[in-house]
């Protein structure tokens, strides 16, 4: 059954691409620069973070998701600056994304508008020495280790206060041709895959319990015209500042049953004012949970410590 699973994954890379291309993220609170270059610079300090996502552990060929980002603010906090290196495999598949992102932030009511812009570099490759040929002598599947490189553009806007945050994003306009058919062939000529546009909302609220609870409800709807639609929903809890504990329920993932496509447990510790370390764990509800032990997240964020001002609001949001 793994190997099906496997063969499915494939199939879907080498035909017509139907489908949500983009990593997901459990701690997408967390990781808003990989979603949204408008978030760049909307802190007090620079601040960088890695992050790596095995998803449905056990599966062979399981799409694998590795982050790393950096964004400050400058001039004042009027501007601000993102970089972004996404690297995703799944399969034979391998996609790396370079992305700099530059953000104009506006004072508006009680909080602030970021306007971003973001060009990316995308590098597909695709491993056929990785395949296995069942029929020996069969010219039709590919050899070697092709890859592209395309050129990109995103925008986004980002708006924040001390208690609430509402982001809207397009991290690439263009359709990429991502396809590598053989154009000696005339069945291959007309493009086969292409890299859609993918739209993000977030939105995230802060509530005080009490003078060391404080409680954070928060989005991020997914959508690509070509998909079923797409909905994080997490509730979280952050005890003393110091520790986040909450939980995720994912829509989609099923075209049988209504239950979603995963539970995902997310816990922050504040390791130090400047260190944190995320850990998430997803409990798969969609039909392949018999084939996986689930999908496990680890991020750490480090922000730089300013020496000039203290922190006055720690970054929650």
């Amino acid at each position: 059954m793994k190997k099906l699973i496997f063969t499915f994954l494939m199939t879907s890379l080498i035909s017509l691409v139907y489908g949500q291309q983009d990593p997901q993220y459990s701690q997408f609170m967390f990781n808003k620069l990989a979603l949204n270059p408008a978030y760049a610079g909307s802190g007090e300090t620079g601040c960088i973070s890695c992050l790596y996502r095995e998803q449905w552990i056990g599966i062979d060929g399981a799409p694998r998701t590795i982050t790393a980002n950096f964004e400050a603010p400058l001039l004042a906090r009027r501007v601000g600056i993102g970089l972004n290196l996404i690297y995703d495999q799944i399969g034979i598949s391998k996609t790396t994304t370079a992305s700099m992102a530059y953000v104009y932030r506006l004072k508006l009511g009680d909080g602030y508008l970021g306007i971003g812009l973001q060009g990316s570099l995308i590098n597909t490759r695709v491993n056929w020495d990785m395949t296995t040929v069942v029929e020996i002598g069969d010219t039709e599947v590919p050899t070697g280790n092709p890859n592209k490189v395309s050129p990109n553009f995103g925008a986004g806007l980002y708006y924040h206060s001390e208690h609430y945050y509402v982001g809207l994003s397009i991290p690439h306009f263009l359709n990429n041709n991502i396809d590598f058919g053989d154009a000696d062939i005339p069945s291959s000529t007309e493009v086969i895959s292409r890299l859609d546009q993918h739209y993000y909302l977030m939105a995230g609220v802060m509530a005080k319990l009490g003078t060391k609870i404080k409680m954070k409800p928060a989005l991020l709807i997914k959508y690509e015209k070509k998909s079923p639609f797409d909905m994080d929903l997490n509730l979280s809890f952050l005890f003393v500042d110091r520790l986040w504990a909450g939980a995720t329920y994912r829509l989609g993932g099923s075209s049988k049953k209504g239950f979603g496509e995963s539970i995902d447990v997310v816990i922050q510790v504040h390791i130090t004012n400047q260190i944190k370390l995320g850990l998430a764990y997803d409990f798969t509800l969609s039909e392949i949970k018999d084939y996986t032990d689930g999908t496990l997240e680890v991020m750490l964020h480090y922000c730089m410590n300013s020496k000039k001002t203290k922190l006055v609001n720690p970054r929650f949001f």
